[in-house]
């Protein structure tokens, strides 16, 4: 079990992770229609991180951290 400063840590990295998916779906709308096959993709990716980071905030709030 990860302590709730290690928790922390990662769920920074997750943020950055989730938030560069984000942009990258963004700049992906902005281009349209250049691009159109790579969304679903991206569009995936982002919303795995952001579930990811979702369920860590969510052991780090039940952690009373």
């Amino acid at each position: 079990m990860e302590s709730a400063e290690e928790l922390k840590a990662r769920i920074r990295k997750m943020n950055a992770q989730a938030t560069a998916l984000k942009m990258d779906l963004h700049d992906l709308a902005e281009d349209l229609p250049t691009g159109w096959e790579k969304i679903l993709v991206v569009a995936n990716l982002a919303h795995q991180a952001y579930q990811n980071l979702d369920e860590a905030r969510k052991r780090l709030a039940a952690s009373g951290s």
